[in-house]
């Protein structure tokens, strides 16, 4: 692909290592036993997608799990249990984003919310002296301040114009199939990583 001048990569899964089945677990202790109806197989409750694209604050969100839940759990076993899934960045990630930055301009695209955003750059400046993890990237696009989400074809064509990107020049990387196709669908080039997979051993 020597025509590729920008990367943008998705987050979980692909940057940041999570498992999901900690949150699903969480869940299931605080009450919740048919999380996955509610999020984890891709249907997702009306309140988490509109929590992704910042449609609701975090009390609206919490308030709604715990209508699922019943009151008396508290928020912070909540968030607790929300934020499980978010693990590490692995060193030799972060390095390869480094040394890539040399060579191509960097983008961040997430589906998420600002719980998890607190906490993953929480996470991110404990394990790195207080660095700040946006600023591996020109610029960071999470769904819930841009009030879009993958696999909206319009999301990826947002983020094409607003920074000035060509869509045959830039390369899309998600863990996701259905992302990935709709980055395609915007013109871009786009690289699924298979489970099992680390991103630093893609070849482009």
């Amino acid at each position: 692909m020597l025509s590729i001048k920008n990367i943008i990569f998705d987050l979980g899964g692909v940057l940041l290592n999570n498992d999901i089945n900690r949150t699903r677990d969480g869940f299931k202790n605080l009450g919740v036993h048919n999380i996955e109806d509610l999020f984890f197989h891709g249907h997702a409750a009306a309140f988490f997608k509109d929590y992704e694209i910042g449609k609701i604050n975090d009390q609206e969100f919490i308030e709604s799990l715990k209508g699922m839940i019943g009151s008396s759990v508290s928020d912070q076993d909540l968030i607790a249990s929300w934020n499980a899934m978010l693990g590490d960045f692995p060193k030799r990630r972060i390095d390869w984003l480094k040394e890539l930055k040399k060579k191509y301009r960097l983008f961040l695209f997430s589906n998420t919310n600002s719980i998890h955003l607190e906490m993953f750059q929480a996470i991110y400046r404990n394990s790195y002296g207080g660095a700040s993890f946006d600023e591996l990237f020109e610029k960071a696009y999470y769904s819930h301040v841009m009030k879009m989400r993958k696999p909206d074809v319009a999301s990826f064509q947002f983020i094409l114009k607003d920074s000035d990107l060509k869509a045959e020049e830039t390369l899309f990387i998600d863990d996701s199939l259905i992302n990935v196709e709709a980055a395609r669908q915007a013109g871009m080039k786009a690289i699924h990583l298979e489970p099992g997979v680390d991103v630093v051993n893609l070849v482009f």
